[in-house]
């Protein structure tokens, strides 16, 4: 049991950072942007809320299998397939979670507004060097909100981990199919037990989300 906690935390917790990083010049763009075509790019990180788990889980796996374009190259290297294994998990919740770690970040970052940027520019600060000592300081609690979002929505993705990954003992098998599992064998009392604990979880992620926030806006008003 510990071990399927120990790669759930390990896939949530990489995943979240991976996605701070790379979701933030993306939900940037998309703050600052006046391209015409900036709404179909956020129309498409966002599909992964409407899609059904198992349909974006299904183009994931094909997309990770032997045959895939994107994997023959790295045939050469002694790598066939990313599908079933716990690298594939993290693909799959990088997209799965996506939107959870743009949303809030392009929130943010639109509400920043012009006025400190544009006086970071007369102090002749580039605009790297706004970024990082302006708009990313400002943007705290964007930051905060996508970090403990996508952490708990990870933790609690079942249809596209299960369809990238299985249930491998100690490889891919987390605790959302754990609990599957507990009930299709009719071990009732094992899945309330981690059923409730990933329940409790995701309160408590909740709420310490919102106390954070509450805690912030008084100390950054």
């Amino acid at each position: 049991m510990w071990e399927v906690v120990r790669i759930t935390a390990s896939l949530a917790a990489i995943t979240t950072v991976l996605l701070l990083v790379l979701a933030t010049p993306l939900a940037w763009w998309l703050a600052r942007s006046r391209s015409w075509w900036k709404e179909i790019l956020a129309a498409l990180t966002s599909l992964p809320l409407v899609l059904p788990p198992t349909v974006l889980g299904f183009y994931i796996l094909l997309a990770l299998g032997p045959s895939s374009p994107l994997m023959i190259p790295l045939h050469a290297f002694g790598v066939r397939t990313l599908a079933f294994t716990f690298t594939g998990l993290v693909i799959g919740s990088l997209f799965y979670s996506l939107p959870f770690a743009v949303q809030p970040l392009r929130t943010a970052f639109e509400g920043i507004g012009p006025e400190p940027l544009e006086a970071a520019a007369t102090l002749r600060a580039s605009p790297l060097d706004a970024f990082f000592t302006v708009a990313l300081p400002l943007a705290r609690r964007g930051f905060l909100s996508a970090a403990v979002l996508v952490f708990a929505h990870t933790v609690g993705e079942f249809g596209v981990v299960l369809m990238i990954g299985g249930a491998i003992p100690g490889r891919t098998e987390v605790v959302s199919v754990r609990i599957y599992q507990l009930v299709e064998s009719l071990q009732f009392g094992r899945a309330h037990l981690l059923a409730g604990a990933l329940a409790l979880f995701s309160f408590a992620a909740l709420l310490m989300l919102l106390l954070l926030e509450r805690r912030m806006t008084r100390i950054y008003p």
